[in-house]
């Protein structure tokens, strides 16, 4: 499960794009908490504090205590504004969470046992098709990643997210299809190998065929 995370805000006294440089100038990034149907809350944090908990990897997916005049809110980040040149966080929104939330999330997945793949040790590559999966989960319980075992695949297998386990509480937000996350498909030099062989058995027998013609003349 994501660890629960927390970040110092003040509030924000003033809106506008030029309090908002004013305040990046100052090393703050101007953010908001929304939600649970209260009134949004304009506030700032601090540029490194943000960029700490962005550095974890896990920020989109992980519970984000923010504490403003000692109340602590207990959040979702649902998107951070970056900029597009030097990649500096702009602006953050945080989803306030009511007890017993759940929420939609996009969380990555990882392969484990690829060891044990006959087709991966034939030298079959694992084409990846969904990096994530989106997923409603309880906001108690959103776990990090989703562990995909391979073990046991061969040249030609897929995984569907039917076959796969989800952590208890989460649930796909796809459900009208059992939709493909992976497969193991053929190196191009096996196909190249693949295809030659094939070639080769067509062109034996058409000369076997060929021999059988003339020998009825």
């Amino acid at each position: 499960m994501s660890d629960q995370r927390s970040i110092a805000a003040e509030p924000r006294e003033r809106a506008g794009k030029g309090a908002s440089r004013a305040l990046r100038r100052e090393g703050r990034v101007p953010a908001v908490i929304y939600g649970d149907k209260k009134e949004a809350i304009a506030i700032h944090v601090e540029a490194r504090a943000l960029n700490k908990l962005l550095g974890t990897g896990h920020f989109m997916n992980s519970l984000i205590q923010v504490e403003l005049n000692g109340v602590k809110t207990r959040t979702l980040p649902k998107d951070v504004a970056f900029d597009p040149l030097s990649d500096r966080p702009l602006h953050v929104d945080f989803l306030r969470l009511a007890k017993g939330a759940k929420v939609q999330v996009n969380i990555p997945v990882v392969f484990i046992n690829e060891e044990a793949s006959p087709g991966l040790k034939r030298g079959g590559v694992m084409n990846v098709v969904r990096h994530e999966l989106d997923l409603m989960c309880d906001a108690d319980h959103i776990p990090d990643q989703i562990e995909i075992d391979v073990t046991g695949l061969e040249i030609g297998d897929s995984i569907h997210i039917s076959s796969i386990t989800l952590p208890k509480g989460a649930e796909s937000t796809i459900t009208d299809r059992d939709f493909t996350i992976a497969g193991v498909t053929a190196p191009s030099a096996l196909k190249s190998s693949d295809d030659e062989a094939e070639a080769s058995d067509e062109a034996a027998e058409e000369a076997a065929e060929g021999e059988e013609g003339d020998s009825e003349d």
